[in-house]
């Protein structure tokens, strides 16, 4: 199996594995679901989306909608209409925007969602 090094984590087979070396040098491995977002390049919301997930660990795969205009209809349609950016995924879950990611993080919930 063929392991590529994505973002903060290892790519395998749409599933990321973080890799954290803890203070007393262990190293442990979680798995992380597959995590989409639907991005534009200038966007602050954006910006602040992927550094959140980057301080996880989490690997995700980012479309820039603005770049890739022909994507804008795939995200509107998963998105059931939300037109604005970003619109993250994670697993089979819309989260929705970068304040609905920041809540779950607040709630506490974004690290067992990002597990799956």
């Amino acid at each position: 199996m063929e392991l590529l090094l994505v973002s903060g984590g290892t790519q395998i087979s749409g599933a990321t594995q973080a890799v954290k070396q803890t203070s007393t040098g262990q190293i442990t491995e979680r798995a992380m679901q597959k995590i989409e977002l639907y991005t534009k390049g200038y966007c602050p919301y954006c910006k602040r989306a992927k550094t959140l997930l980057e301080s996880k660990g989490a690997s995700f795969t980012d479309f820039e909608i603005d770049k890739q205009p022909e994507l804008r209809e795939t995200m509107l349609a998963r998105a059931n209409g939300a037109s604005t950016v970003p619109q993250i995924f994670i697993g089979d879950t819309h989260v929705g925007g970068c304040d609905d990611l920041f809540a779950l993080e607040a709630d506490g919930k974004l690290d067992s969602l990002l597990q799956g």
